[in-house]
């Protein structure tokens, strides 16, 4: 079984970069990209997935704040 995975960064190049990392790893599936925070929780909400890999500055809700909304609802 593979770890699910949702990446959350708002320079698309650097998902793309850790989805073409992560996913050369048969234990990880990507299932989804964030580009802000607010996005984040919403889709961890929806999809969730087993690891959130967030970058801490973003706009539209940083990504420590948003990785506390998670927490808070997806211990």
């Amino acid at each position: 079984m593979s770890d699910r995975i949702l990446i959350a960064d708002d320079h698309q190049i650097v998902r793309q970069g850790l989805r073409r990392l992560l996913e050369s790893e048969e234990s990880f599936t990507v299932v989804g990209e964030a580009p802000h925070g607010r996005a984040a929780v919403r889709m961890a909400e929806e999809l969730a997935p087993d690891v959130v890999v967030m970058d801490v500055t973003m706009p539209d809700l940083n990504g420590i704040d948003a990785a506390r909304q998670i927490a808070t609802h997806h211990p």
